[in-house]
């Protein structure tokens, strides 16, 4: 009996490698085809090495082309030598030659997990190996450790008349099992009756319990459409045993995912024969088709949605004029003094972002941030406005609604919606900023303001904070992501609001200077 399955995959990372060693379907409902299909459906990485070329479809077989073995054995190299295989699944192999061909490799490459379909006999009643080969096919068994037969094929393998009852199948199953020290997976498919029930069956009774049978029941599905189903069956358990090594646990779990596909077999539409079943029936129903976006997608909406208010902005008189260098200083120092408000809860907004960030790089990034609007850039205000005015200042309604937006968004502690909120006085104020850099000069009276936009540091902050928030929302739900724009959007109308107030609030009467 070949060895237990356990640890196929050490390197623990990436679906597990199964290596399909099958002939070919080209309507694509058996062989190679299938297998690709049922490792993908069920977690693994595919790949394929063609024994044999098959004219066919779901009415039967038309010929069969086996190309030279020397190819045969440059292909299964070109796998080995390069990929980590932690399964194989082998299938039709057509002849003698090939199956020699194979075994040697097997001796040489030792797969930790090798699943043998012995393929004779198509769904059709077609014979798919020559009976000359079939001696070859039984020193092979031994190399594997699972077989998967028929119920022809395994009155084949047992040298008896095909068994016509359930309970015949597994006597049959336990001598071949015990003649040729391998595992057998018994199936009732081709009985007739409302069950199609199969079993694990291993005369050497190392099953839980020292069983030598482990029972899965089954109800027959109604359906002509079943072609490539023991593919697709061996196929998924060495898929299934390579991921943990749970042998019952992968057969009920490609047991029902099997029963899923056949149930959905009808709804394919392929052929006139019988029809292939549908592998991805389940993740098509569970998952759907519709891709994940990308994070930068997102945030590339957002940014649209709010062209309206980046029109204005753009549009703005202080804006105008402060790039022009035509601003009136009291305004603009005016504008100073509201921003140093500003920045003074914006910081603490940042730090609780920090304080809720789920990873170290972002609470870092955020900190930093926090840490830069109270210092760094109260800095430059200095540098415009006396000490003593700085926070003297009355903050006018427009900064109240702004850092009130903020804090709001901080109080209710979702750390996604803070950062959605505080992404405008970055991403805005960096694009507001680009357009007005652009137009300093050495004799602008707000050249050295001006300068500070053009800041390489500030640039990377944010794109670090796109990125951040663009994360955010991708991983967020449908909820959460409304909640997270509405914040962008409103801090987005404040930012434009807050660049507004200058000159707005300047021209009310009675304004006090």
């Amino acid at each position: 009996m070949s060895a237990d399955v356990a640890n196929l995959n050490p390197e623990g990372s990436g679906p597990v490698r199964v290596l399909s060693i099958a002939g070919t379907d080209p309507t694509g409902g058996a062989g190679i085809q299938a297998d690709l299909k049922s490792i993908a459906a069920n977690g693994g990485f595919g790949m394929a090495v063609v024994t044999a070329l098959v004219a066919q479809n779901t009415r039967g077989v038309r010929s069969v082309h086996v190309p030279p073995v020397a190819f045969l054995r440059e292909q299964l190299d070109a796998v080995s030598d390069d990929v980590v295989i932690d399964a194989v699944k082998i299938g039709m192999l057509g002849d003698a030659e090939v199956i020699d061909t194979v075994t040697r490799w097997l001796d040489e490459v030792r797969p930790p997990l090798v699943v043998l379909d012995p393929v004779m006999i198509a769904t059709s009643g077609d014979r798919l190996l020559a009976a000359e080969a079939e001696t070859a096919l039984r020193g092979l068994l031994s190399r594997a450790h699972l077989i998967t037969p028929n119920i022809p094929e395994l009155a084949i393998l047992a040298e008896e008349p095909a068994a016509t009852t359930w309970p015949g199948v597994l006597e049959q199953a336990l001598r071949v099992s015990e003649r040729y020290a391998v595992r057998v997976l018994a199936k009732g498919g081709h009985l007739e009756g409302a069950h199609a029930p199969d079993a694990l069956v291993d005369a050497s009774g190392t099953l839980p319990e020292r069983a030598r049978v482990v029972e899965f029941s089954g109800v027959r599905i109604h359906t002509e459409n079943t072609h490539g189903t023991g593919c697709s069956l061996s196929a998924a358990l060495a898929t299934r045993i390579a991921a943990d090594g749970d042998w019952l646990a992968a057969i009920a779990e490609v047991k029902r995912w099997l029963t899923e596909s056949i149930t959905h077999a009808d709804s394919l539409h392929v052929g006139e024969g019988h029809g292939p079943i549908s592998h991805f029936a389940g993740l098509w129903s569970r998952g759907g088709l519709a891709t994940e976006r990308a994070a930068g997608e997102y945030l590339e909406d957002w940014w649209q949605a709010i062209a309206p208010i980046r029109h204005r902005a753009n549009t703005l008189p202080f804006v105008e004029q402060l790039g022009a260098g035509t601003l009136d200083r009291d305004a603009f120092t005016w504008y100073l003094a509201q921003d140093a408000l500003y920045l003074r809860d914006y910081s603490r907004v940042l730090a609780e972002a920090s304080k809720l960030a789920p990873t170290p790089e972002e609470q870092a990034f955020w900190a930093a941030g926090a840490n830069g609007a109270i210092a760094a850039e109260l800095q430059l205000h200095q540098g415009w406005l006396p000490e003593d005015e700085v926070f003297s200042t009355p903050p006018a309604p427009a900064t109240i609604a702004y850092v009130d937006h903020l804090l709001a968004a901080a109080a209710r502690g979702d750390y996604a919606v803070i950062i959605a909120a505080v992404l405008p006085c970055y991403w805005l104020y960096q694009d507001i900023g680009t357009r007005l850099v652009a137009q300093s000069h050495p004799e602008h009276p707000y050249a050295s303001w001006l300068e500070t936009y053009a800041d390489e540091a500030f640039a990377r902050s944010t794109r670090s904070a796109i990125r951040y928030v663009g994360e955010a929302v991708r991983r967020a739900d449908p909820e959460t992501r409304a909640r997270m724009f509405e914040a962008f959007e409103r801090a987005s109308a404040h930012e434009v609001a807050f660049f507004a107030a200058p000159l707005e609030a300047r021209a009310v009467p009675g304004h006090a200077e």
